[in-house]
Formats: C-alpha cells, sequence, structure tokens
C-alpha cells in the first residue's frame, strides 16, 4: 500500500554518508560554500590558516595576562591595598602593621603613613588596619582591598581549647565579606611558639581549625618574625591578585586626603578635595561620582599630581627636597566641559497639567452617545441587587449559562483602587459625607498600610513603652507566621470603605492587572527605561568605548589624582574630614542614567544573626557596591509563572525574598548589605544580605488580605456564614467575589440573610461544620519614599 504506510528503512550507520562529504570538515567556512567536489589537496591551505589562528588566541591570551600582571604588580600600579583583620579581640593587629611598614620602608620614612614604597620588593603596598567592632568601617575597607590578611593568635588556642576562637563579631564580618565578594585572602598567625615542633603542631591545628572558613586556595602563613614577613612578602608580590567583578566595572579612588574649600558665592557650600590613586578604569572629568554615604556629584576639574610614593630611587630623592610632600604641583589639569558633562538629574519633574484633558469635540462626544445607547440596548444577566457600578466591573460572557452557574462569569474585580466618591450610592442614607471627608476616612483606616503611622517615635516613648511596641512587633511577626494575610473586619467601619481599595481577582496567576493603572504620586519622579537590557548594555559598551580610546578628557588609571568635587555641603564635607580619620573615603564613578531615581528590586535573605523582626517600610541603610543610600523596602515574593508577586508583610528567615525600593539606579552585578540602626546610637547591626536583581518600575506586588468567616448551618452544597461581614450592604457589595474553604471548597456569595452581615452560600461541595469560608482580597502595594536618600544627610 501507498502513502503515508511505505516502509522506510534505517539507515546504514557510518561515519561519512559520502565521500565528498568526508572533506567538509578540512575546509575553513569562508571555502565551506565553494566546495562541490572533492579535490586531491582540499586540506592544506585549512589546517595552516587553523594552526595560525591557535596561534594568534595563545598570543593574544598572553598579551592580556602580561598586561594584568604589569597593571597590578608593575612600577606604575597603584599600591596595593593589605587589610589587617583580626579574627577575635584578643589579635593585636598595630604591631602586625608597624612591622609590615618597617620592612617595607627600611630607612623609617614610610613608617608613619599607612602606604610605603620598597625598591628591594619593587612593590608599592598600603597597609590598613580594621578596628575590631567597627562593621561599617570593616565593610568600606574590604571593598577596596586587594588583599584581606586575616590575623589569628596561637594564644587563643593554648588555654584549654582545641581550636582557634574567632569571637562572634569576626564571624559576623566573615560572613559580610563573603556577601560583598571576597578578594584574594591569607591567614597570618601571630604568637606561635618558639620551639621547632610545638611551632609546626600549632600551624597544623590552626590549618585544621579554621580550613573551612576559608576558600580553598587561602595559604596560612607563620608571622611572627622579620624572615616570616620577608618570606610573605616575596609570596605576595608574585601572587596574581583576584578582586570581585563588580569592582573592576567602575573607577575608584580610596582617598588619602580629603580637605575642603569653602566657595565664596555660597557659604553654605564648598568644593571637596578627594586625593589618591585612581583604580580599575579610566576616569572621565565628565563623569559623575559618588561619595560613600553622602551622594551623588559632579566634578569641576581633576589634577594629575605627581606621584609621592615612587618605586624609582631618584624620583623619590626628587621629591623629598621639596618641602611639603602633600603640596606637590599638578603636573596636568582637566576641566569640566559644560556641554558634554553628565546632568546631575535625580527626580523628574513632574507637570501638574500633563494629566489634564482639552474639552471633547462634538464627534467625540457623538460616539461616546452611540457607545452608551448600544449599552443600554445590550441585555446583560446580573445577580440581583447589583448596581450600575459594580455591574461595570462583570466581564460579560460570549456563552450564554444559567443563572445558578454564574460564579465563574466574571472575573472578581470590586472596586478601583482610586479614592473617589461613590457615585452610586449617592441616595444612601447610610452615606452623606462629602467628598473631602470620605477621603480622610478611607486613608485613616487604612491603618496597615503605612507602617510608620502605627509607630511613635522613639524619642516620645518611656522605656516600657518602647519594650510594649518592640513586643506587639513581635506578636505580629509570630501571628503572621502562623496565620498569614488573614484581617478581621471592623466593626464600626463599613467594610465597603475599609476595604474600597482592595479587589477580587478569579485567579491571582491568569488575571489580568494593568501596571499603569493608579500610580501613586512618587511614580511621577522617578524613571523608567523600555528596555532594560538593551539600555544596560549600551551604556556598558558606551563605558568600554571610552576606556580603549584614550580620550583627553579621561584620566588613566594608576594616576595619582586629585578630585574637585563642587557643591558639596559644607556640613556633609565637615562630617567626610571627621570619618576620614578613621574609615576610607570612597570616590566611584557612575554610568550614565545612575543618578536617577526609579524602583530596584533585589534578592535579598535574612542574616543569620539577626534576630528581630523586619517589618516591610521600615527605615533601613543599603550597601549596594560603593554606593549607600538609605530605603524603606517592601517584600514580595518571586513567582516565575505570574506576573503578580505577593507582598510579605515581614522578611522571613531562611528564604530568599524580592526587596522593592526607591533608590538611584545601579546597574547589576552588585551585591548587597542591608544595616538596621540599632536604639540610643548603638552600632549598626547586618539585617540582611543578598544583590541587585533589576529595575522594574513595572513590577506587580500585590498586597492581600483574606476575610473569614464561621459556618452557622449547612445544608448539602449551601451554607449560611456569619462573621464575615456585619451589613447586608457589605455583603451585597462584596458578592462577585468568589468564596473558598480552608478544607478545599469553593463557591460564591448567594444572597444576604437578615441585618448583622450573615449570608447564604453556594459551594461545589458539602461544607463541613469546623471549615472556614474565606474571601481573598488584593490590592497593590508600593515602597515608601524615604526622608532622606544617603546616611551622612541624617544630621
Amino acid at each position: 500500500m501507498g502513502g503515508s504506510r511505505v516502509q522506510v528503512n534505517k539507515a546504514h550507520k557510518s561515519r561519512f554518508s559520502s565521500k565528498s562529504y568526508r572533506n567538509l570538515h578540512k575546509t575553513s567556512l569562508k571555502d565551506k560554500s565553494r566546495i562541490t567536489k572533492s579535490e586531491r589537496n582540499v586540506g592544506k591551505g585549512a589546517r595552516a590558516a587553523r594552526l595560525q589562528h591557535n596561534r594568534m588566541l595563545r598570543d593574544q591570551k598572553r598579551a592580556a595576562l602580561l598586561k594584568e600582571k604589569r597593571a597590578t604588580s608593575g612600577s606604575t600600579s597603584p599600591p596595593r591595598v593589605i587589610v589587617l583583620f583580626g579574627l577575635s579581640a584578643s589579635v593585636n593587629v598595630d604591631s602586625l602593621a608597624g612591622d609590615l611598614l618597617s620592612l617595607l620602608a627600611k630607612e623609617g620614612s614610610g613608617a608613619a603613613s599607612s602606604t610605603a614604597a620598597s625598591s628591594e620588593y619593587k612593590l608599592r603596598t598600603t597597609v590598613l588596619k580594621a578596628p575590631h567592632g567597627d562593621l561599617l568601617s570593616c565593610m568600606e575597607m574590604a571593598k577596596v582591598a586587594d588583599l584581606i590578611a586575616f590575623v589569628a593568635s596561637a594564644s587563643s588556642s593554648s588555654e584549654e581549647s582545641t581550636s582557634y576562637d574567632i569571637d562572634s563579631f569576626g564571624s559576623q564580618c566573615l560572613s559580610v565579606f563573603r556577601s560583598l565578594g571576597l578578594p584574594s585572602t591569607v591567614v597570618l598567625i601571630r604568637d606561635l611558639p618558639s620551639e621547632l615542633k610545638r611551632k609546626h603542631d600549632s600551624k597544623k591545628m590552626c590549618m585544621s581549625s579554621l580550613a573551612s572558613e576559608f576558600p580553598e586556595e587561602c595559604k596560612f602563613y607563620p608571622a611572627d618574625t622579620k624572615d616570616e614577613l620577608h618570606k610573605f612578602m616575596w609570596l605576595f608580590k608574585e601572587q596574581r591578585l583576584t578582586v570581585p567583578h563588580w569592582r573592576n566595572q567602575r573607577p575608584y579612588i580610596m582617598a588619602q586626603m580629603v580637605d575642603m574649600v569653602v566657595d565664596n558665592c555660597n557659604s553654605e557650600k564648598c568644593t571637596l578635595l578627594l586625593t589618591g590613586y585612581l583604580r580599575a578604569c579610566s576616569l572621565s572629568v565628565n563623569q559623575l561620582v559618588h561619595i560613600s554615604g553622602a551622594g551623588d556629584y559632579q566634578l569641576s576639574k581633576i589634577e594629575i599630581l605627581k606621584d609621592p610614593f615612587p618605586l624609582n630611587p631618584r624620583k623619590e630623592q626628587d621629591l623629598m627636597d621639596s618641602d611639603e610632600v602633600h603640596d606637590v604641583e599638578a603636573v596636568r589639569t582637566l576641566a569640566a566641559d559644560p556641554l558634554k558633562q553628565e546632568p546631575l538629574l535625580v527626580e523628574n519633574i513632574p507637570d501638574p497639567l500633563a494629566g489634564e484633558q482639552t474639552w471633547p469635540t462634538e464627534a467625540e462626544m457623538a460616539e461616546a452617545d452611540r457607545n452608551q445607547k448600544q449599552k443600554r440596548l445590550r441585555k446583560r444577566i446580573l445577580p440581583p441587587g447589583t448596581s450600575e457600578y459594580q455591574a461595570a466591573w462583570i466581564v460579560d460572557n460570549t456563552d450564554e449559562e444559567d443563572s445558578d452557574s454564574d460564579d465563574e462569569a466574571d472575573d472578581g474585580m470590586v472596586l478601583d483602587e482610586q479614592e473617589s466618591d461613590f457615585p452610586y450610592q449617592k441616595g444612601s442614607k447610610n452615606f452623606d459625607l462629602d467628598d473631602d471627608q470620605a477621603s480622610l476616612n478611607l486613608k485613616d483606616s487604612d491603618e496597615e498600610t503605612d507602617v510608620h503611622s502605627m509607630m511613635m517615635d522613639d524619642e516620645k516613648l518611656t522605656r516600657e513603652q518602647l519594650q510594649d511596641e518592640i513586643q506587639k512587633i513581635k506578636n505580629a511577626h509570630a501571628e503572621d507566621e502562623e496565620n498569614p494575610d488573614e484581617v478581621d473586619t471592623p466593626l464600626d467601619i463599613p467594610a465597603r470603605k475599609r476595604f474600597a481599595k482592595y479587589r477580587g481577582l478569579k485567579s491571582f496567576r491568569t488575571s489580568s492587572w494593568d501596571p499603569k493603572e493608579s500610580l501613586p504620586p512618587e511614580y511621577a519622579r522617578i524613571f523608567a527605561f523600555d528596555n532594560f537590557a538593551r539600555t544596560q548594555k549600551l551604556v556598558l559598551a558606551k563605558a568600554l568605548d571610552m576606556e580603549q580610546e584614550n580620550r583627553d578628557d579621561c584620566i588613566p588609571v594608576s594616576s595619582y589624582v586629585r578630585l574637585h568635587i563642587k557643591e558639596v555641603s559644607k556640613g556633609v564635607a565637615c562630617k567626610l574630614c571627621s570619618l576620614a580619620k578613621t574609615m576610607p573615603v570612597i570616590a566611584s564613578g557612575l554610568f550614565q542614567h545612575e543618578s536617577k531615581m526609579s524602583v530596584l528590586h533585589f534578592s535579598i535573605k535574612k542574616h543569620d544573626t539577626y534576630s528581630a523582626p523586619i517589618k516591610a517600610k521600615e527605615e533601613l541603610v543599603f550597601h549596594v557596591g560603593f554606593r549607600q543610600f538609605v530605603a524603606r523596602p517592601i517584600f514580595s515574593t518571586d513567582n516565575i509563572n505570574s506576573d503578580k508577586h505577593k507582598m510579605e508583610r515581614f522578611l522571613h528567615a531562611g528564604r530568599f525574598s524580592v526587596a522593592s525600593i526607591y533608590a538611584p539606579i545601579s546597574f547589576p552585578p552588585l551585591p548587597l548589605i542591608v544595616l538596621k540602626s540599632a536604639e540610643a546610637a548603638a552600632a549598626s547591626s547586618v539585617a540582611a544580605v543578598g544583590s541587585l536583581r533589576s529595575i522594574d518600575p513595572d513590577r506587580i506586588i500585590l498586597k492581600k488580605i483574606i476575610l473569614t468567616g464561621y459556618p452557622q448551618r449547612v445544608s448539602k452544597l449551601k451554607a449560611m456564614v456569619r462573621y464575615m461581614f456585619h451589613s447586608p450592604e457589605d455583603v451585597r457589595w462584596f458578592k462577585p467575589v468568589e468564596v473558598w474553604t480552608k478544607c478545599g471548597r469553593r463557591g460564591r456569595i448567594k444572597e444576604p440573610v437578615g441585618t448583622h452581615g450573615a449570608m447564604k452560600c453556594v459551594l461545589n461541595g458539602v461544607l463541613q461544620q469546623h471549615d472556614t469560608v474565606c474571601m481573598s482580597l488584593y490590592k497593590r502595594a508600593y515602597p515608601k519614599w524615604p526622608d532622606f536618600h544617603f546616611p551622612i544627610l541624617d544630621a
């Protein structure tokens, strides 16, 4: 038989289907289209081309590796930053830092400074001592460290203990460093015994005890004598250092000197002077810079200065002949071009008349009248008691069904989110309030949406009241974990008024929700991208081109420069000058658009050491790469199969959530550290860690509430439910919304019963007497706009 039943035999298994196909692999892609037959010497030139291509790739890799080695360890590279971090409070880091600096600067000239240049090692090094107990300073030092040297003391394991102690602060900082991205690490062991056998055993004990806390490539070195430090420095000179990827994307400066010059025209503003080595990438004078904790600013000019720590002895001698090292003259000065300079645009200025509409034309009015007449002529099957406003939310079905099975006929949307007067209730005796009073009551009644309105100021609370408020938050956190989203209907406020902003959804996954609907006023102040991935690709490509073109307005890497940052507040500048004595002041370059405000989403997880509850819209300090800003986030789940995400009232431990905030735009990948300020001016603690995920103002986050009722009488598929509402008007209002039970039944509201809010429900199965009837309502949630954006501005 013919057709599709013709037998097809299996092809013979062979490496090549024909002799001509055998020679295809010998040709290059350029010559592949020209070959039609097998030729005798077809592979002669292709093999030579393939070998030449492989040789070219090897040369490119060798050249890139040599360039990287010269950039990190050459005479023109900036000083390598070594951060000494004590794993416990008993470790003496000051003595180790002094030994290292005295070893690098044998003449003692560089011992007073934290930076030293050694002609013996052909290396320039900056040694920073991380203060034990100061979390913020340790974090800022870890962001600029080329090598973190963890210092352990052998005396901590000799006193009746079998392992080297890492105290709570040391373990907390270790986890923070891992979240930021660890650079190259070593462990220096101090206070080892002088006897050779005991010294070897103590070192082995240290390695076995601490090896699990550090990466596999981490080396352990004894660091007691001068010879041991000498050996460590030689190995450190030849070591290939690795730093996190996010740090190499942006230029940054760790300021060695911080100064300020007061402007003559404006007494409240000044010019901030930051002096240091430029690292990672080249910096343009027309580029915006971010000062950690202080905000984003423009540059007025950049001065390239003589290197104060050259490796060449003759240059060093010429520099020492001058009266003052800090007052070296500028080799080159670059001034900002006002036409090419990146504008410092933070917020969008909304137009108050942008939403205004002109008077409609006669054609538009005639078309509206025709549409209204067609709607009146169209017959619709509606539940009894449905008002005209409620009928507008019910979606028409194309299939005509019986009125008994109309539980699937609508989308379940009850109310719009706008705070407006209720036109369908103009004749009602229960609602005789004017518009302003109604909107005021709506705002006052929405207690759980504004977290800050529930809490009193900490300054006005006594100690007992503060403990009561903390206990209330803990109880709410425990109740949210046990019964999430359940809300009691108030007795004194009608439910249709109390939950006026909420609506029902037929399906959380598939029901539609317009992301541009009823946006808050803050959305007029932010920026959004049509295609964020494409914009990020273009911005990074532009930065790469600027790095490779060697433009006149760019400062090359490893230059010793002085940044003139204009229009800085005098109070911020004074605070930065005082902070420079205890922690590094970092200025980092920004990409295009990175000063503008938008909605940022972070993948976040509660830190293991933080036990207090973290409530949504609570004020937190976000450390995103080099940048710091204050934000009031909301937390939500991450639904892969839906464009809607459920809001979480608390950040729960043990799982990842998504934190959404109003903040300046930053392009991922970037790490995230969240700090929570403690009461009574105590030190901040690590609340959560994570990473930057995306920038999307259209991400829909829905706050869900569940109204519960209890069955009073059950008759087969029907049941009378009470205590969900307290008036028959509320029952009629929420009638289109689907109800469900905790045992898996689903149904709809049929009609109200009596005058106290009881209602008759029809379900798809027999309802158990101990079951609970629930109704899910949703409204869109947004982050809270912070009072100030940067931590230093908290003064």
